[in-house]
């Protein structure tokens, strides 16, 4: 596929990196000399500097021939304008904006992006995404993530394997028979940052990160056999006010009424512009570095404190004060900067929230083509856990598991088949209409539309 990526920030270096080792056709734009001369050392795709609204630019990066332009630039007007062009004058087929501003999300604007207005097929908001992947962490407490897949029947669930888990140096062959009753299926585990498929022979090890698709139904069974009990927090501190702990409280108040937030927002006119929005919030308008601020918040009684700011400093320093002050409590962070990773064990913050992954996953789903939903991304892109349905032209049909020719780079999870979950064992047959959701290498990706039989984008 020919895709034109504007805006070589972090977001579109890493969306460039992944789709052309996909062996996608992929010419970057961005107005920065220096983001431009990154992607040239390091990347081989084709890379342009100026303005992608500008057509002769876009004529420059052989739109005409473009099946796709994803405009990911730090502007929302830029990006939608971007779009408007790429339509009315290239014709290109699909068009993805990142879009941050919530005047623009607003359900009651939607006709705005008809084709006869602003022609986006597809909205990303990183905000709104990373608000319901914290929401949706804090529904599975005792798991690093937690991503739905199927309409919500199947989940992945991202476990950390510690040295209470029972499971350790188990073979997963015994496992099942251990907990025959428990839909559940380890695809695999980051091993000394790498991940490893696991065979019915293989073992846990403590430090492992599993990757495990269940049931839904069964997500606090499953948690409880890898040793994880702990309970939804009823009480959370959010520290920073913004769209996404500002949509995070709004989601929390929809769904979890038992759910107590206080939010801390040092910005008195946003504090009070919260306060009119949510009703069951206490908003308190200090800085959450503040230790007074802390204590006005009644830190002692909270659970969970979610560092949400614009700044990675305040959010890892939010952390170490609830670490200082108040032990035994879930601290996540949100960070922008990579390289803070390292410091997550250190400083003992239970997660730290990467917003460029939850977009790039957002936006690889609607890259793949035709029946393939939903993408979670693995160790930044190396592999995507994929949901995809199985057609009637597929080669798949009628055929066992064990003699479907995949290759050991895919591992399917769970099926979905009418109401029904199955975790396939090797005489599984494939029957149209099942939902599948699997694992694969980013580089078995054409392979993976190609056994699905997919024909249209």
């Amino acid at each position: 596929m020919n895709i034109i990526i504007c805006g070589a920030g972090r977001v579109g270096f890493t969306i460039a990196k992944l789709l052309s080792e996909q062996n996608h056709s992929i010419t970057v734009i961005d107005q920065s000399s220096e983001d431009i001369q990154k992607i040239n050392d390091s990347l081989d795709v084709k890379a342009i500097v100026g303005k992608a609204t500008y057509p002769s630019v876009l004529e420059q990066a052989n739109a005409k021939d473009a099946d796709m332009i994803i405009a990911v630039t730090r502007n929302d007007e830029i990006n939608m304008l971007i779009c408007q062009i790429a339509y009315s004058i290239f014709k290109i087929q699909k068009k993805i904006a990142r879009i941050r501003s919530q005047d623009y999300l607003n359900p009651k604007f939607s006709k705005v992006y008809s084709k006869e207005n602003l022609p986006i097929d597809v909205i990303i908001s990183p905000e709104l995404e990373i608000a319901k992947s914290v929401q949706r962490k804090l529904e599975a407490p005792g798991a690093m993530d937690n991503v739905p897949f199927a309409d919500n029947k199947i989940r992945l669930l991202e476990i950390s394997v510690n040295k209470s888990c029972p499971l350790i140096n188990i073979k997963l062959n015994d496992l099942t028979k251990k907990y025959p009753k428990l839909e559940a299926n380890i695809l695999g585990v980051i091993r000394n940052e790498k991940f490893i498929y696991l065979k019915k022979n293989d073992v846990l090890k403590e430090n492992d990160k599993a990757y495990v698709i269940i049931n839904s139904l069964q997500m606090e069974l499953t948690l409880s056999a890898f040793g994880h009990n702990e309970k939804i927090a009823n009480k959370i501190l959010i520290i920073g006010g913004g769209n996404i702990g500002f949509n995070l409280a709004k989601n929390i108040e929809n769904s979890l009424d038992s759910v107590r937030i206080k939010i801390i927002e040092k910005n008195k006119e946003r504090a009070e512009f919260i306060a009119s929005q949510l009703n069951n919030s206490i908003i308190i308008n200090g800085n959450g570095l503040d230790e007074d601020v802390l204590t006005e918040a009644n830190l002692e009684e909270i659970e969970t404190v979610l560092a949400l700011t614009n700044d990675d400093e305040d959010n890892l320093m939010v952390s170490v004060l609830v670490e200082k002050f108040s032990k035994d409590k879930r601290t996540m962070a949100l960070i922008n900067k990579p390289n803070y990773s390292l410091l997550q064990s250190s400083l003992k913050i239970d997660d730290l929230i990467d917003p460029r992954m939850n977009t790039v996953s957002s936006i690889l789903k609607h890259v793949h083509k035709g029946t393939i939903e939903t993408a979670y991304s693995i160790l930044d892109g190396e592999y995507e856990v994929i949901e995809a349905e199985i057609i009637e032209t597929s080669e798949l049909i009628n055929k066992e598991l064990k003699n479907s020719n995949l290759p050991e780079e895919i591992k399917i999870g769970a099926i979905l088949r009418d109401k029904d979950i199955i975790i396939p064992r090797s005489n599984f047959v494939f029957e149209k209409n099942d939902v599948v959701v699997f694992v694969s290498k980013k580089d078995q990706i054409s392979l993976v539309e190609n056994m699905f039989r997919i024909s249209s984008m």
